[in-house]
């Protein structure tokens, strides 16, 4: 059992939460979690009114990651690419305002530091690369200021903890395994060992409340996945595994993929999806993208319409009414390398509900709401935006 205590008290609990839902670095997640308390978007008035916004040109080779901050009043991207860059972008003003390109290898995953903003104020960048390390950027210097180096082999996917502060990061490796880190004290925590090939994505189960009614507060003071917590990993092996992070030991074992997985994404009861916590989507190499239930071990529901291999899934923002189950349905996104953005129904496998073109390959994507795409508010579905990038180098904004 993996013993570090932290802390971990309903009040806490309920401590980060708000923290998660009102502090600016995570604003993004803000709008998500307000959109959903108010009624959801609709996926009808975002097909018709969106349109290409921006296009940042700055990489010149595959996109792998992208994420998005609020920070100094400002909006920002950054991003990994084949290019061995990592880039800062300003989403309001469509300029660059850092390139760091110290890693002498591909950069895959870029994540904005959480736990160093709120700790130290710090706008910090985590990259990883095929250079087998993890990389912590301050965006005002050219220079990494810490590196992990225990990997043996490349460093695929990376994911900050949704709990305490955003402290611990997990990593998926070449070398098959996963690593989880003290992001505090820069130490490798555990590793996790199971998979038969390299692992190329990676996620934390969501921030989670305790409802128990116990009346012995000190039970709750415990170690790091006393509540629950899971890590998730796609992996080349063509499996998902699911991990517990408290007693360090592979739960399930999802193998209906025929291909690569090449990402995972946790559900969460706040997107309005009953028992939404519990679920997994995935997208993979054999071009299908799956949504598998936690608590049964089974695959739900299988997507099947991409014509080549699917590298981001996402848990949109929008809803659709489904006449067949007489209420809204939850949409999911998909993006491919057969230059298609998609969306689906969460309720049915039938073909697509939308569906975007680019002639670039879809290699990530993120949906957020920029500050002055706040117009119509009334209009359910307009303001949301939806940010990819390619395999040929372009960033783009749809809104």
């Amino acid at each position: 059992m993996l013993k570090i205590r932290f802390g971990w008290i309903q009040e806490f609990d309920k401590y980060v939460f708000n923290y998660v839902m009102f502090h600016l670095f995570l604003f993004h997640l803000v709008i998500v979690k307000h959109l959903f308390a108010n009624n959801f978007f609709m996926l009808d008035t975002f097909r018709l009114s969106s349109q290409l916004l921006k296009i940042f040109t700055e990489h010149i080779d595959y996109v792998y990651s992208i994420d998005f901050s609020t920070f100094d009043d400002g909006q920002f991207i950054c991003s990994g690419s084949f290019d061995n860059t990592v880039r800062v972008l300003d989403a309001e003003t469509n300029k660059q305002i850092r390139s760091l390109n110290t890693h002498p290898d591909w950069a895959y995953c870029v994540k904005f530091s959480p736990y160093h903003y709120r700790t130290n104020h710090r706008n910090v960048v985590c990259s990883s690369s095929n250079d087998k390390t993890i990389r912590f950027w301050d965006i005002k210097d050219d220079q990494p200021f810490q590196t992990f180096k225990e990997h043996t082999s490349w460093v695929g996917g990376i994911e900050f903890s949704p709990f305490n502060g955003g402290r611990y990061l997990c990593s998926g490796s070449g070398d098959k395994t996963i690593r989880l880190w003290d992001v505090e004290t820069y130490k490798s925590l555990h590793v996790f060992n199971g998979h038969t090939s390299g692992i190329w994505c990676v996620a934390i189960s969501p921030l989670q409340s305790n409802n128990k009614n116990d009346n012995s507060k000190s039970s709750n003071i415990g170690v790091i996945g006393g509540n629950g917590y899971t890590i998730c990993s796609g992996s080349h092996d063509k499996t998902i595994c699911i991990w517990d992070i408290e007693t360090t030991k592979q739960m399930i074992i999802f193998n209906s993929h025929e291909n690569v997985v090449r990402s995972v994404k946790y559900g969460s009861n706040e997107l309005g999806i009953n028992g939404g916590a519990n679920t997994i989507l995935s997208g993979a190499e054999d071009t299908s993208v799956r949504l598998w239930d936690i608590r049964s071990g089974q695959q739900i529901q299988v997507f099947n319409g991409h014509t080549n291999e699917v590298w981001a899934v996402e848990y949109s923002p929008f809803v659709v009414n489904n006449i067949e189950v007489g209420h809204s349905s939850n949409v999911i996104c998909s993006g491919s390398r057969d230059n298609t953005i998609r969306f689906w129904d969460i309720r049915s496998n039938k073909s697509e509900l939308h569906m975007i073109k680019d002639y670039n390959g879809i290699l990530c994507l993120n949906f957020f709401q920029l500050k002055n795409n706040t117009k119509n508010k009334d209009e359910r579905g307009y303001g949301i935006n939806l940010c990819y990038g390619s395999f040929k180098g372009p960033i783009c904004i749809w809104g």
